[in-house]
């Protein structure tokens, strides 16, 4: 594939690495927290719960503070500086002797976590503004391609002990940072930074300029109720194909190895041809009715196969953000950015502290009555709502894109 910029594959390798790092570790996590706190598993998916809230919190904050010192330092040296962090955050998690400990490397995790804004806005600076729908799906593509080498590599590395797969992740970590210290380019021009401003650094506040503007509100609303439900994946999968179909370790880092699979191939091939052919509108309409047919479909599957034919569609919910961030990335301008980014960041992790608050909650108590698909069901309802908000407010009267704002 051809890159107009040499920042674009780097940026892109960045996101790759990082994904393999988180989905790396998470076949093993039931079996850690089984481990460090002899707990049932019920009560270990709860308590995994906490540890999502915990990276969540860390990331809301930190998502802004870097998306604003990229616009005013530079991409190059906040998303080196975050992944020399991970490298150190999957170190300190290999050798946790206590939950305690474990709960402090997520704490370092989500400030870390934060580099998906830098690089989100890397490519919304040498990307034009027509192209990057496309372009940013191949962002999710570079996830989607971790999460198929991380988990499958996760589940292999099983074997070895529940803490191999962390001192893998801290590894790639490292040669991730390496890579990026002698071969990123900077890509936001000293004439388009400006200074660091804490009032632009507060989580909220860094949209306050969107909120007069006319879509944004939509927008953002979806932005946070898709978020909120696609949380069902990071905060439960592993514990859901435990609990609903006695899955080991191997077979939950080989079925994560398949979604990702599917989700790169749709964000490669699918992504800019549905944008381009039938605007970001209904290419996010298309997603957000999938997932809430997908995570349905969860809920009540009662074999394996079911599950792989359910992962391989449901791959076309990953329509739903490319297009979103399409369109708010084109309402600002390129000294904006990286606060737009970051702010983007700082609404998946709202979201990201109250999806795993309510969704391993609900698992946890479905399991211990008998339906342990009950957190699917809860993000399917949350998928139709961001559904009817879309028909209501946005497919009749398709969002213009109003002046840049200054």
């Amino acid at each position: 594939m051809h890159f107009s910029h040499r920042a674009v594959p780097i940026a892109l390798a960045a996101v790759l690495i990082d994904a393999i790092g988180f989905g790396i570790v998470l076949p093993v996590l039931p079996t850690l927290i089984v481990e460090l706190t002899a707990q049932s598993l019920p009560e270990a998916t709860r308590i995994g719960g906490w540890l999502a809230i915990v990276f969540a919190l860390a990331h809301f904050f930190a998502g802004p503070i870097l998306g604003n010192l990229g616009d005013r330092f530079g991409r190059r040296p906040v998303i080196l500086a975050a992944m020399l962090i991970f490298a150190a955050d999957y170190a300190l998690m290999a050798f946790a002797p206590t939950i305690a400990w474990l709960f402090a490397g997520r704490l370092i995790a989500g400030i870390a976590g934060a580099v998906y804004g830098p690089a989100n806005a890397i490519l919304a600076d040498v990307t034009p503004p027509e192209k990057r729908g496309a372009t940013f799906g191949l962002m999710g593509a570079a996830f989607g391609i971790g999460f198929i080498i991380g988990p499958a590599l996760g589940g292999l590395l099983a074997d070895l002990g529940p803490r191999a797969p962390f001192i893998a992740a801290a590894a790639l970590a490292a040669i991730n940072a390496a890579w990026i210290s002698i071969w990123l380019p900077e890509t936001l021009a000293p004439g388009n930074r400006r200074p660091f401003e804490w009032k632009r650094a507060n989580p909220l506040g860094t949209f306050a300029p969107l909120f007069g503007l006319k879509g944004a509100a939509p927008l953002l609303i979806v932005m946070f109720i898709w978020q909120l439900a696609h949380q069902v994946y990071p905060a439960t999968w592993a514990f859901y194909a435990e609990l609903a179909h006695g899955w080991d370790t191997q077979a939950i880092g080989w079925s994560l190895a398949a979604s990702g699979t599917a989700m790169a191939l749709t964000q490669i091939f699918v992504t800019g041809r549905a944008i381009a052919a039938l605007g970001e509108t209904r290419t996010l309409m298309i997603g957000l009715i999938v997932g809430a047919l997908v995570y349905a479909g969860y809920a009540f599957a009662d074999q394996g196969w079911q599950v792989y034919a359910l992962l391989t569609v449901g791959a076309l919910q990953m329509l739903a953000y490319p297009s979103l961030n399409a369109m708010l990335s084109r309402m600002v301008d390129a000294s904006n950015q990286g606060a737009l980014q970051g702010g983007m960041a700082s609404i998946a992790s709202i979201a990201a502290i109250f999806g795993p608050l309510s969704l391993t909650q609900t698992l946890a108590y479905g399991a211990e009555h008998g339906f342990p698909g009950a957190a699917f069901a809860l993000a399917s309802a949350l998928a139709l709502i961001a559904v009817a908000i879309v028909a209501i407010f946005l497919l009749r009267r398709p969002v213009s894109p109003p002046e840049p704002v200054a």
